[in-house]
């Protein structure tokens, strides 16, 4: 029987981070490295802290391809170890929370004759890597069959094609059950409450101090450890961290903006994801079926500033749809797109190297003179592998007890029991994408009122009782992804959600500020800014 979940009352929360104490981990940001370094800690029965500036998945980690691949890209720049991993980790997250995370069919179809044989033998060595994680195998397929997988591919000049496994999940649902499941095990995460400055005994990092966003209020925190997983921004608090004992720190993280754009699903009909293996400046495409519609992306532009909202660049959605547009039957125009958004890689500084598509995507871990230990890199699929080697790295330097990682085989919040049939991931959402708290959710009021297609008001009183939700924004674009697929419909319904929020939360929900974004992210407000 799933256990009842967890209440998240601001004020509870907030009462717990007075408390005098001494944490074994402090851990500085809420996407997909932070939660998974704190999951791991917690569940070794560590004393765990983890503060977030904004909101879990705010930036990076809400903003992925939905994929939770091997990277077959990275198969063909040569770096066999990183899909290995991958694939290996894929397994455990698709175990982890069946529900938010699924295996998935991609037909790759060819124009030329030899595509299908070339594609075809590499991904074959993609199966093998993948050896028992094997989601299953790759397929050579004729131009019928590639016609009945694709019904909205372009079958002019078709010749044929090759199908292969891989995963799919809700990025931004998934950070929310590892923050969940951290909790589960005693972990303290507190959202919107950023880090204003680390603390020091004399040259070693001994804490932090941070501050309430919405009441100011500052709170002075010890810690053995303190893990620096800020994403894009890391360098900002290695700096800081520099500055305090004398030193200086170089920039770790090279951004890369990767660009995603939504249409309606009839565009490619069924379950079935295309990719292009090689666009006009050689990355690939996807074309992925997830919440009812369907993904279109993306790009890898290096970018030198950071903001919290990157916005699209007008020629970077033209792409988008021009490659798209040759392999789909119809292609997609801007009238089309229901939603936009951009999103900051995290990608490790090269030296002497601008192009970001070929910056590895492997993690690294830095522990500075001071103790502060940064993390940075890697991938969403690799989060539980990069948090063991996190720990494993602290463990050695003396600032964790040794021990093991326990992740490997844990079950998330809402994870349905072995042999439960979950709802495919194209499907449009609904109170399946709750899993096994699909009944707390049905016992709230308001589970028999939709406030608009897939959202109903329970999932608003949900989000704010239980999923750390506090704002409009925080239940439109990362509880429900109603920003991420249809802007228009989020703006639409936001002022009713904003006031369940209210009610909820005594608070102003942000339903402005709100609003300011749906339009960013709209069919044609966010690709002419800069």
């Amino acid at each position: 029987m799933t256990a009842a979940p967890l209440p998240t009352h601001r004020s509870e929360l907030m009462q717990r981070l007075a408390r005098p104490g001494r944490y074994d981990v402090a851990v500085i940001g809420g996407g997909a490295t932070g939660l998974g370094v704190a999951l791991d800690a917690a569940v070794r029965g560590l004393k765990v802290l983890l503060l977030e500036a904004h909101d879990f998945a705010k930036g990076t980690s809400s903003r992925a391809t939905k994929l939770v691949h091997g990277g077959v890209r990275y198969l063909a720049q040569g770096n066999v170890a990183l899909v290995r991993e991958a694939l290996h980790e894929r397994a455990h997250i698709l175990a982890a929370a069946p529900h938010l995370a699924q295996p998935l069919a991609f037909v790759m179809p060819s124009y030329s004759w030899w595509e299908t044989p070339w594609y075809g033998m590499g991904l074959k060595v993609y199966d093998l890597l993948a050896g028992q994680a094997s989601l299953g195998s790759t397929q050579w397929l004729g131009t019928i069959a590639v016609q009945n997988r694709l019904p909205g591919a372009q079958p002019q000049g078709l010749k044929g094609g090759v199908q292969y496994w891989d995963g799919q999940f809700d990025d931004a649902r998934l950070a929310l059950a590892l923050a969940r499941t951290a909790a589960a095990h005693g972990a303290l995460l507190v959202n919107h409450c950023p880090v204003t400055q680390l603390r020091h005994a004399g040259s070693k990092v001994a804490g932090l101090r941070a501050r309430d966003a919405e009441t100011g209020q500052e709170y002075d925190i010890e810690a053995g450890c303190v893990i620096n997983a800020s994403g894009v921004w890391v360098d900002a608090l290695r700096q800081k961290d520099a500055a305090a004992t004398g030193r200086s720190a170089g920039a770790l993280v090279a951004p890369s903006q990767g660009v995603h754009v939504v249409v309606d699903q009839d565009f490619l009909p069924g379950r079935r994801a295309l990719l292009v293996p090689s666009t006009a400046d050689g990355r690939v495409l996807f074309a992925v079926p997830w919440l009812g519609k369907l993904i279109l992306g993306t790009t890898d532009n290096p970018r030198h500033d950071l903001p919290l909202e990157p916005c699209p660049q007008e020629d970077e959605v033209d792409f988008i749809l021009r490659e798209a547009g040759r392999y789909l039957r119809r292609p997609p125009r801007r009238a089309d797109v229901r939603s936009q958004w951009a999103g900051l890689r995290p990608l490790v500084k090269p030296q002497g190297q601008a192009a970001t598509k070929s910056i590895s995507r492997e993690h690294t871990i830095l522990i500075d003179a001071s103790g502060l230990v940064t993390v940075t890199g890697g991938k969403w699929t690799t989060y539980r592998a990069m948090a063991q080697d996190v720990l494993a790295r602290c463990a050695d330097a003396g600032l964790v007890p040794q021990g093991e990682s326990r992740t490997a085989g844990l079950k998330l919040v809402g994870a349905l029991p072995d042999g439960a049939q979950a709802v495919p991931l194209n499907e449009a959402p609904g109170p399946h994408l709750y899993g096994g708290e699909a009944d707390a959710l049905a016992q709230l009021p308001g589970h028999e009122h939709w406030m608009t297609d897939g959202l109903s008001e329970a999932m608003v009183r949900f989000a704010a009782r239980h999923e750390y939700a506090r704002s409009v924004e925080d239940v439109l674009a990362r509880r429900s992804r109603l920003l991420f697929l249809d802007a228009a419909a989020a703006a639409a319904v936001a002022p009713a959600v904003a006031n369940v929020l209210q009610e909820e939360t005594g608070r102003d929900a942000g339903l402005e500020s709100f609003l300011t974004l749906t339009i960013q992210y709209g069919s044609l407000g966010g690709a002419k800014k800069a």
